[in-house]
């Protein structure tokens, strides 16, 4: 991507990023998420959806459907977010664990696809039902990281929960490419079922503090704020207050806490962390003075009662991500030449950056506006296809648009890098005018003017 020139050093920018963790314990998608996905909250104008899920179903009918379609929850997602101008930017899955990157479409030559990758540390290490997916990306120029999770279950496994963590992050290493150490990187966020309990209180206190909302007693025997107590590493991720009751276990379709003969004792199992470099630690509160070229706002972080398909509430994390672009101008752009109907080729001229590498393996997408992800095209070219002209500043193709059924929907093209693995390149919005158009539009030419 195209680097900021220092003369025209760009201004800083905010994105909103909403975070979703849920154990879903292979529960099919309810009929309505709005709460859980902010859709009717007021004044806020999200950029990007990041969404964790744990415990998806995963047996092996469900494994192979999945494998040959979309998974209920991605369709879900994509549904509901895809007509607010959100196209799924990439996903990972491993068995119940699923992450997904959701963005609205603007920012896309701007989010550069590192990795995805998966680490188990089920039964010897090598088993997917539990351990981390992870997706890795450059956003505006600056490495970021997220992480979903799953550890181990159990009261007295805290030490084995830890040591998965540890693992986790360990693994994340990219010596064949040239990225940072994960401890280098911008951004990191890491969230999921993380199974960490309330110790040394009994049952029966733990539910009247919950009853009477009072948390504190609870906070200081929650196992992750005693291991970052005494982890140094452990304690540079940092996490919002704990306002809302513990996630876990509820008995499926209700409110209540668990009253099964286990009557297990609830905790705070669902979490979402963070952690910066280089800057100050991120502030729950607005800064009062001007932010560095990076840094976090915790805006929201809150439970969700109202779902009860599981035997565990979702949590959500809303936060303002301010930074200075590092890339400020996409390595391509983006023109179709009109005028566009369905009866002619849709010729598309574009230019490239300087210091951008062109293959021939890369192409230009026509999508509908409210595509779902990168491979719901209408149509594509490759760019040594259908090739009208090219030169050091201005390349042109063609796209036949005669098979593209006539429609009132507005068009987008994409550039698409095989190299970078991204989106380097949109257009404007563009509509596509049936043949009627045209012919209605020369007889009107032909009628006298008075």
């Amino acid at each position: 991507m195209a680097a900021t020139n220092p003369q025209t050093e760009p201004r800083s920018r905010t994105l909103s990023i909403h975070v979703v963790t849920w154990n879903v314990a292979s529960a099919a998608p309810p009929p309505d998420l709005s709460d859980l996905l902010q859709l009717h909250t007021p004044n806020l104008n999200l950029d990007v959806y990041v969404i964790g899920l744990q415990e998806m179903n995963c047996g092996i009918m469900s494994l192979l459907s999945d494998t040959a379609f979309e998974d209920p929850w991605s369709s879900f997602f994509m549904d509901v977010l895809s007509p607010l101008s959100f196209v799924k930017v990439s996903s990972v899955r491993m068995q119940g664990l699923l992450l997904l990157v959701f963005a609205k479409y603007q920012h896309l030559p701007f989010i550069q696809i590192l990795s995805a990758k998966s680490t188990p540390t089920g039964l010897f290490g090598y088993w997917g039902n539990k351990g981390g997916v992870n997706i890795f990306l450059k956003l505006y120029g600056y490495y970021v990281s997220i992480i979903n999770c799953h550890l181990p279950p159990h009261m007295a496994n805290n030490d084995q929960r830890l040591e998965h963590f540890d693992r986790i992050l360990e693994m994340q290493n990219f010596e064949a490419q040239d990225i940072p150490n994960i401890l280098d990187h911008d951004l990191i966020l890491w969230f999921g079922d993380m199974n960490f309990r309330i110790e040394d209180f009994g049952l029966h206190f733990v539910r009247e503090s919950i009853k009477h909302q009072c948390y504190s007693d609870l906070w200081e025997k929650d196992q992750l704020s005693i291991a970052k107590r005494h982890d140094p590493l452990l304690r540079e991720f940092q996490e919002g207050p704990l306002l809302f009751p513990p996630t876990y276990k509820f008995d499926k379709n209700s409110n209540n806490y668990d009253t099964s003969e286990k009557k297990r004792k609830p905790a705070w199992t669902d979490r979402i962390l963070w952690r910066l470099k280089r800057q100050p630690q991120a502030d729950c509160h607005p800064p009062t003075l001007p932010g560095p070229h990076f840094s976090l706002v915790l805006r929201s972080y809150v439970s969700h009662m109202m779902y009860s398909i599981s035997d565990h509430k979702p949590v959500t994390g809303t936060f303002d991500l301010e930074l200075k672009p590092l890339v400020s101008a996409p390595l391509i752009t983006l023109l179709p030449e009109g005028p566009c109907t369905t009866e002619s080729d849709l010729l598309i001229s574009y230019s490239l950056a300087s210091d951008f590498l062109s293959s021939p393996w890369d192409w230009i997408g026509l999508y509908k506006v409210g595509l779902r992800h990168i491979n719901d095209y209408v149509s594509y070219v490759w760019v040594g296809d259908n090739q009208v002209s090219f030169g050091d500043q201005l390349n042109q193709v063609y796209i036949s648009l005669s098979d593209i059924p006539e429609t009132e929907d507005g068009f987008l093209l994409f550039y698409y890098s095989n190299s970078l693995r991204s989106v380097v390149g949109i257009s404007r919005p563009f509509k596509i005018q049936p043949r009627s158009f045209l012919e209605q539009d020369s007889l009107d030419e032909a009628q006298p003017q008075i």
